[in-house]
C-alpha cells in the first residue's frame, strides 16, 4: 500500500482490497505471459506477510535461478514500496526508485494501492500481477519444469479440496483476521475480529496436536501461509494489532509448530525480523502515531528444539530442503535470531 493508505489505518473502516491485476504466468502462456527463466522480477518486502508466502515458496521449489527477487526497504514514503535498500536507491535489474513506476507502466492513473508481492516482467518494465492469492499457487503447478530437483509438491493435486479449505479459514480468521482487529475503528468492530483469530487459532491447535503439517505428511502451501502469520505475531499482531489474548509462544502447540517450520530450510531463512517490526510500528501511524518500535520480545526461542519430529512427518516429502540462501540474498543478522 502507499504510505498515505497506511497512514489511514485504525483510522478508517478496514477493508482489503481484491487484487486489481491478477493475470497468470503460466506453462502455455494462455494468459499471455508464458513461463520463462530470467524473464519475470519477484519484488517482496521481508516486512509484508503476503509478499513473504512468495519468498518462502520460491525457494523452498528452487526457482531462485529463474525467478530474480528485489527487496524492497521495509519503510515506505508516500510514492510506495522503495528500492533504497540498493545502490543508487534503485533496483538493479529494473532500473526504478520505486515500485509505484511498474504499476504506471502497466496501467496510468491506477487508483488502488500499491502492493507486494509483485511480479514485473524484465523487458518492459511493467506490472504483471500483484495477485498474492494465486501466485505462490503457480509458482507450485505452472513452474515444475523448473524446480530444483527435489523440490517438495507444495500443492499436491490428491489434496487440493483440503489444502484450499484449510488455506480459506486461515485467510479469513487469521491471515486477514489479525488486520481486522489491528485496523478496526469501533470496539465492537475489534472484538468480533479478535474472537475469530484466536478461535481459529485454538482450533488449528487442537489439528496440529496430533499431526506434524497442516494438510498430509508433507509441507504444503498450507503451512507457508500460516507461518507467515505466525512468525509476526508476537513481534507485531500481539500489541500493534492488539491480538493479545494469548502470546504464541504461550501455546504450546503453535509455538512447536511455527518454531519447526523457521527451522526448516526455506523458511527462517527468509524471514528479517527488524524489517518487520520496523515496518509495522513506523508505517501504520494511524495505529502507533509515536512510530516508536519496540525492542522486544526475545527472538532466541526460535532457536530452541520443537519436538514436533516425534509426530512423524517428511518436510519434503520424497524431495531435500534446499540448497544455501543465494548470495546477496541472505538476511542481515540484525534481522535474525541469535542462539541463548
Amino acid at each position: 500500500m502507499s504510505g498515505e493508505g497506511n497512514a489511514g489505518y485504525g483510522r478508517k473502516k478496514f477493508k482489503r482490497s481484491r487484487s486489481h491485476f491478477a493475470d497468470r504466468v503460466t506453462a502455455d502462456g494462455r494468459h499471455g505471459w508464458p513461463v520463462e527463466p530470467g524473464r519475470y522480477r519477484l519484488v517482496i518486502s521481508r516486512a509484508c506477510p503476503w509478499a513473504s508466502r512468495a519468498a518462502v515458496s520460491r525457494r523452498l521449489l528452487g526457482l531462485e535461478k529463474v525467478i530474480s527477487m528485489a527487496v524492497a526497504d521495509p519503510v515506505q514514503d508516500d510514492r510506495s514500496w522503495r528500492f533504497t535498500l540498493d545502490p543508487d536507491d534503485r533496483d538493479p535489474v529494473l532500473g526504478i526508485a520505486y515500485l509505484h513506476e511498474a504499476y504506471d507502466r502497466r496501467e496510468s492513473d491506477y487508483p488502488g494501492g500499491v502492493s507486494v508481492p509483485a511480479l514485473v516482467d524484465v523487458p518492459s518494465g511493467r506490472l504483471v500481477t500483484n495477485d498474492f492469492h494465486r501466485m505462490t499457487l503457480d509458482f507450485a503447478t505452472e513452474w515444475t519444469a523448473h524446480h530444483r530437483e527435489g523440490a517438495p509438491d507444495l500443492y499436491p493435486r490428491a489434496l487440493r479440496a483440503e489444502i484450499d479449505e484449510v488455506m480459506e479459514d486461515v485467510y479469513q480468521d487469521v491471515n486477514n483476521g489479525v488486520y481486522r482487529a489491528g485496523f478496526a475503528t469501533a470496539q465492537d468492530e475489534y472484538e468480533e475480529a479478535c474472537r475469530a483469530v484466536f478461535a481459529r487459532l485454538e482450533r488449528l491447535a487442537e489439528r496440529l496436536e496430533g499431526q506434524r503439517y497442516l494438510v498430509g505428511d508433507t509441507i504444503t502451501e498450507a503451512d507457508i501461509r500460516l507461518f507467515t502469520t505466525l512468525v509476526r505475531f508476537d513481534p507485531v499482531y500481539h500489541g500493534h494489532f492488539k491480538c493479545n489474548r494469548w502470546k504464541l509462544a504461550e501455546n504450546p502447540v503453535l509455538w512447536a509448530y511455527a518454531r519447526d517450520l523457521y527451522q526448516t530450510p526455506g523458511f527462517g531463512d527468509t524471514v528479517d525480523f527488524d524489517h518487520i517490526k520496523r515496518h509495522y510500528y513506523t508505517v501504520h501511524t494511524g495505529i502507533n502515531p509515536t512510530a516508536v518500535v519496540p525492542v522486544g520480545p526475545d527472538l532466541a526461542g526460535w532457536l530452541a528444539p520443537h519436538g514436533r519430529e516425534r509426530l512423524g512427518g517428511r518436510p519434503f516429502g520424497d524431495g531435500t530442503p534446499p540448497g544455501p540462501v543465494p548470495p546477496g540474498e541472505e538476511v542481515p543478522a540484525s534481522g535474525r535470531p541469535t542462539p541463548a
